[in-house]
């Protein structure tokens, strides 16, 4: 009988200038099981990126970076792959945590970071990641492809098409709308979908919502996702 097989340990590729972070970081992840590679510099973090080549479950990036910053280097990273990111930010600017967000990031947090909260995090960020839906009913079943005007959203298939054509979304923002598509025409406010789509188990900060949301309005319309002022979001039925 075949040896039962020993799943591989999650990859991750930590991009930080600050030698001290970043070796303090490595050790951090090395600990609590992690397969951890580095890089110093926005290019370096790039070339490591593609060498890799999809082989990284995640990514956690430094927002001040030499050669080419965190929010750059998001960009580059966005345009060839939907890998969960974490942004690091050494002073949790405003301006730095939004760049973040809207290049492309899944969450950020505030250096110096507690690795029990940094580790929290990244398991959240990977069961959006590896998120499966409920497959107990058939494929046959109607009632597993949602339609939204011209959006539709097969919750088995976990694939979203917007005029016959698919829409390439990162897990946060598949777990965003499939959050939205259980409860169209609903209400549903930031601390909800924190503690769902993010899994935050304490208070967060709203504005990760904010910028997901307004990114997956650009790819599904910018209608399709109504703001309702002092309360949150919901889905446009039709």
């Amino acid at each position: 009988m075949p040896e039962p097989r020993v799943p591989d340990p999650v990859s991750v590729l930590v991009v930080e200038d600050d030698a001290t972070i970043r070796r303090a970081v490595q050790l951090a992840l090395e600990r609590y099981g992690y397969r951890v590679d580095v890089a110093a510099d926005g290019l370096d973090g790039l070339e490591a990126f593609r060498a890799g080549a999809g082989t990284y479950d995640l990514l956690i990036l430094d927002v001040m970076l030499p050669a080419l910053d965190g929010i750059g280097l998001c960009h580059r990273i966005r345009e060839e792959s939907l890998v969960p990111v974490l942004m690091m930010s050494a002073r949790g600017d405003a301006l730095d945590v939004v760049a973040g967000l809207e290049a492309g990031a899944d969450d950020y947090v505030v250096k110096p970071v507690d690795t029990a909260v940094l580790v929290a995090r990244i398991r959240a960020l990977l069961r959006r990641a590896t998120f499966d839906p409920d497959r107990s009913a058939p494929p046959e079943a109607p009632d597993h492809v949602l339609v939204f005007g011209d959006l539709t959203v097969d919750t088995l298939g976990m694939e979203v098409h917007r005029d016959g054509r698919p829409v390439p979304l990162t897990p946060t923002e598949l777990r965003l709308l499939l959050e939205f598509a259980a409860a169209p025409g609903s209400v549903l406010d930031r601390r909800r979908l924190l503690r769902e789509v993010w899994d935050y188990g304490w208070e967060g900060d709203t504005r990760v919502v904010d910028l997901c949301v307004l990114r997956l309005r650009k790819k599904i319309g910018s209608g399709r996702i109504e703001t309702v002022r002092g309360f949150g979001y919901k889905l446009v039925r039709n």
